[in-house]
């Protein structure tokens, strides 16, 4: 319509003339109407039936558009002048129908594109949800081992009449499943916090294996205001525990250090255990609770995390988690 409408005033047309102009932009733009829900329909069916009944639609619709512009055209700026042959009204409509032809693939690529961004985003929506679902699966895969252990364990303390023992055990072991259920697996909490919950943790296993088990603790203090994963260590404590400290009869030592170094949270968990010095040992300490942790980080973090186990000397091993460091604000 512009480019008429400009062509009209390079070459001095009558005002008439640009009457024409604006009636045929108004008649093209209704003639697309039905095109548009015709096209709706077309959408499912095959690619033959749509672009034989497309291109069949836009000819017939261009043959009626050409013939109300010649008409107009004719009474208008021809002052009621008619043709002497009917063809003449309908002179010019392979040019209508090539612009309606180009007006439909520019439906239909549209259409395409919308449909190409609907699809696109149902994809990422379930690849989310299949992400939280397995990333939930992990955070709760507590081992049903520990709570028979720590239970058979209380109810040993109770026949005993240690009952101040059982009952502080009992409690450290309803805050720690508190824990585990307030929050969320998707979400993260402070290097301290995390901390705070292997302590309650730890104290039940002490419950069961007493001065066996040995905890030694060095963390940095920026360290503590990092965030992690919630109960990320706690696997890798239990897999330790249950592989270095309890088949051994004089117990083990547990050191867990954490420290920020060139914007990396660096954590170090070591045991004293057998290591992966022989072929048992080896399958053992990379367990369950090893396997879930990597996962986990390699679904939370990507690339950007790094996951690494080495022996400890004189005996043991040493796993080494590095994280990017971000600080909590509170």
């Amino acid at each position: 319509m512009v480019a008429a409408w400009l062509g009209a005033l390079a070459h001095e047309k009558p005002e008439s003339y640009f009457a024409v102009i604006v009636a045929t932009a108004i008649s093209g733009f209704l003639a697309t109407l039905p095109l548009r829900a015709l096209f709706h329909w077309l959408w499912p069916k095959s690619m033959a039936k749509l672009a034989s009944i497309m291109i069949l639609a836009c000819y017939v619709t261009a043959f009626g558009w050409r013939w109300l512009q010649n008409l107009l055209y004719y009474d208008w700026v021809k002052n009621d002048w008619h043709p002497e042959h009917l063809m003449d009204y309908v002179s010019g409509v392979m040019g209508s129908f090539y612009i309606l032809l180009c007006w439909s693939g520019l439906y239909f690529g549209i259409k395409y594109y919308q449909e190409l961004q609907e699809q696109t985003e149902q994809t990422l929506r379930a690849t989310a949800a299949a992400h939280q679902a397995q990333l939930k699966m992990l955070r709760y895969q507590l081992n049903p081992h520990f709570l028979f252990n720590t239970l058979n364990a209380i109810s040993t303390l109770i026949l005993d009449g240690a009952n101040d023992t059982a009952n502080k055990a009992v409690s450290r072991l309803s805050d720690f499943l508190r824990y585990t259920l307030d929050n969320d697996p998707m979400s993260r909490v402070t290097l301290g916090s995390e901390l705070g919950a292997i302590d309650l943790y730890l104290e039940i296993e002490k419950v069961r294996f007493g001065d066996r088990l040995v905890i030694e603790r060095t963390i940095e203090s920026p360290a503590e205001k990092a965030l992690v994963p919630s109960l990320i260590l706690q696997p890798m404590i239990e897999n330790a525990i249950k592989y270095a400290i309890s088949p051994s009869e004089e117990g083990g030592t547990l050191r867990i250090s954490a420290r920020v170094q060139r914007g990396v949270l660096v954590i170090q968990l070591s045991d004293t255990g057998p290591g992966l010095g022989n072929g048992k040992s080896e399958h053992k300490s990379c367990g369950v609770g090893l396997k879930n942790t990597r996962e986990r980080l390699q679904q939370l973090y990507g690339d950007d995390q790094a996951f690494t186990l080495a022996p400890n000397e004189p005996s043991g091993l040493i796993i080494t988690i590095n994280l990017p460091f971000e600080e909590s604000d509170a």
